[in-house]
C-alpha cells in the first residue's frame, strides 16, 4: 500500500467513507500520511498483545511512544487502535479475535472492514519488534498534518480580516508555540481521579518533608506560609503610590531566580537601566541615589558595580522586558518568547492598571482591568509560569476592578508601611505584608524590614 494512496480511494480493505479525514473531496495534495506504517503498528499491538507471546513485551514499547489514537490518519486505524487500547485495559489478551468481539460490540466491525482487515494487518507488519519505530513514524506523520492545521488556521484568519493586529499576533503566536510544544489539538480523556492519586501521594510526601516547595519570594516567613510560588498562579502585590510595590516584585524575581527559576520581569513604569540601578543597589549595598546623581558613586561602589557583573548578572536567568506600548498582547508575545528560548517560571508584570487592552465604546475601566487579569491568569496556566501582577491602590484601598484581580490571585498582599505618612513613627523602617487572600493557607500580616536606601526589602533581624 503507498503512502501516496489517493485520499478518494475506497476499495482497499479497513478503507471507509472517511478514509481522507473528511477533507474537500477535490483536495489534489494528500497530508503527509504512512498507511503501511500504520498498518503495522496495528498489526505489532494485534501481535504481542497477549501475556504469552515472546512479544508481550513490544506492546508496552509501542505504547510508551505516547501514540494516540488521534495520531492514526485513517479512521479506521484510529477506530481499531481504540478497540486495542479498550480490550488491554479490561485485562483481556489483545489478538485479532478479542479485538473483533469488541468491535463487533461498539457496531464497528463492518466499517473497518471485518475481520479480514485485521489481519490483514497482522499479515503487513515486517515484525513487531520494530512497532514503536513504525508508531515513531505515524507519530511524525500526524505532527506534520498539525503543523499544516495550524499554519491553515493562521491562513484562514489572516484572509479573513477579522480582528485586529494584536488578535492576528496572538492567533499566530498560539499555534506557533503550540506546534514547538508538541502536536496541537490531540486530546485524551482527562485522567481519573485514581489515576492522579499516586502522584498526589508523592507530591504530598515531598511537601511534608520539605522536598518540594515553588520559587521563594525571598522571605523565610513569607516562603514558609505559602511554600512558595507555584506553577499557574497568580499573586496580586497591592499598594498605594510610593510603598514599595516595585521594590517588593523586584527583589521577589532576583530571589526566584537565584534560586534557578527563569524569570521575566515586565515594567511599564521603569527602563532597563532603572531596573539594573535598583537590582544593584540592593545586592552590592551602594546607596541606590550614588548611583542616580553626578560623582557620588565611590571608588568602592564602582568596584562594587564590576564584581557584580561576573559574579551575579552573567549567571542570573532574569529577563527585563519593557514593551514599547502596553498592551497584555506585548506582554504575552514577550513571555511566550522566553518560554520558547529557554522556559519561564516567573512573570512579574509592573503594574496591572496601566496595561491595555481593546476595548469597545461600552467597556467599563473595571471590566478591562478584569480582562487583564483574567488574560495574565491563562497565561500562567498556558505557559506553567507563576505570575506576580503589581495593583496600583486609590485612597480608599481596593478599587471596584481589584473584585475581578482578587478573584484571579491565589495570594493577594497589601503592603503597607506605617511610616509612610508618619515619618516619627515607632515602627519607622517597617514593612507589613497584608496576606489578604492565600488559597493555600491562612491570611495574617507579616513584617519585613524597609532599607529603602539599598532598594530593598528583607527579613526583619
Amino acid at each position: 500500500m503507498s503512502t501516496s494512496l489517493p485520499a478518494q480511494r475506497h476499495d482497499a480493505p479497513g478503507a471507509d467513507l472517511e478514509l481522507d479525514g473528511g477533507r474537500p473531496a477535490g483536495l489534489t495534495r494528500v497530508p503527509p500520511q504512512d498507511l503501511d506504517a500504520e498498518q503495522s503498528v496495528i498489526g505489532s499491538l494485534l501481535l504481542s498483545g497477549s501475556p504469552s507471546s515472546a512479544s508481550y513485551r513490544y506492546f508496552a514499547e509501542i505504547l510508551d511512544t505516547g501514540i494516540l489514537a488521534e495520531e492514526y490518519y485513517r479512521p479506521a486505524h484510529q477506530t481499531i487502535h481504540r478497540a486495542i487500547c479498550e480490550v488491554r485495559a479490561a485485562g483481556e489478551p489483545v489478538d485479532p479475535v478479542t479485538v473483533a468481539d469488541a468491535l463487533t460490540r461498539s457496531g464497528d466491525l463492518a466499517r473497518v472492514g471485518g475481520t479480514s482487515y485485521l489481519h490483514a494487518c497482522v499479515q503487513a507488519t515486517p515484525t513487531a519488534a520494530n512497532g514503536s519505530h513504525y508508531a515513531e513514524i505515524v507519530r511524525a506523520k500526524a505532527y506534520r498534518r498539525a503543523v499544516i492545521e495550524s499554519a491553515q488556521r493562521i491562513l484562514e484568519f489572516a484572509y479573513s480580516e477579522a480582528g485586529d493586529e494584536d488578535e492576528v499576533r496572538d492567533l499566530v503566536e498560539q499555534q506557533l508555540t503550540e506546534i514547538i510544544a508538541g502536536t496541537p489539538g490531540l486530546h485524551q480523556a482527562p485522567p481519573t481521579v485514581d489515576d492522579l492519586y499516586l502522584d498526589f501521594v508523592a507530591d504530598l510526601e515531598n511537601i511534608q518533608n520539605g522536598r518540594k516547595s515553588g520559587l521563594p519570594y525571598g522571605f523565610a516567613d513569607l516562603d514558609s506560609l505559602t511554600s512558595g510560588m507555584r506553577p499557574g498562579n497568580v499573586t496580586v502585590v497591592a499598594a498605594q503610590s510610593g510603598v514599595g510595590k516595585s521594590t517588593f516584585a523586584l527583589g521577589a524575581a532576583v530571589a526566584a531566580a537565584k534560586a534557578g527559576g527563569k524569570v521575566m520581569f515586565s515594567s511599564l513604569e521603569m527602563s532597563g537601566t532603572e531596573l539594573m540601578q535598583k537590582i544593584a543597589a540592593a545586592e552590592g549595598n551602594i546607596p541606590l541615589h550614588h548611583m542616580t546623581h553626578q560623582g557620588m558613586l565611590t571608588a568602592e561602589g564602582w568596584e562594587k558595580v564590576r564584581r557584580l557583573g561576573p559574579e551575579l548578572f552573567k549567571m542570573l536567568p532574569l529577563r527585563v522586558y519593557r514593551p514599547d506600548g502596553a498592551s497584555l498582547s506585548d506582554i504575552a508575545s514577550a513571555a511566550r518568547a522566553c518560554a520558547r528560548a529557554d522556559g519561564l517560571d516567573l512573570l512579574v508584570v509592573d503594574y496591572l492598571q496601566l496595561v491595555e487592552v481593546q476595548q469597545s465604546r461600552t467597556t467599563t475601566r473595571e471590566q478591562a482591568v478584569a480582562s487583564v487579569s483574567r488574560g495574565l491568569k491563562n497565561l500562567a496556566v498556558q505557559l506553567g509560569c507563576h505570575v506576580i501582577a503589581l495593583s496600583q491602590l486609590n485612597d480608599d484601598g481596593l478599587m471596584r476592578e481589584s473584585r475581578a484581580i482578587k478573584n484571579d490571585a491565589s495570594l493577594v498582599i497589601k503592603v503597607e508601611r506605617p511610616d509612610a505618612d508618619d515619618k516619627d513613627s515607632p515602627r519607622a523602617g517597617e514593612v507589613d505584608l497584608v496576606i489578604e487572600k492565600n488559597r493555600f493557607g491562612p491570611t495574617c500580616t507579616l513584617t519585613v524590614a524597609a532599607r529603602l536606601h539599598y532598594s530593598r526589602f528583607e527579613d526583619m533581624g
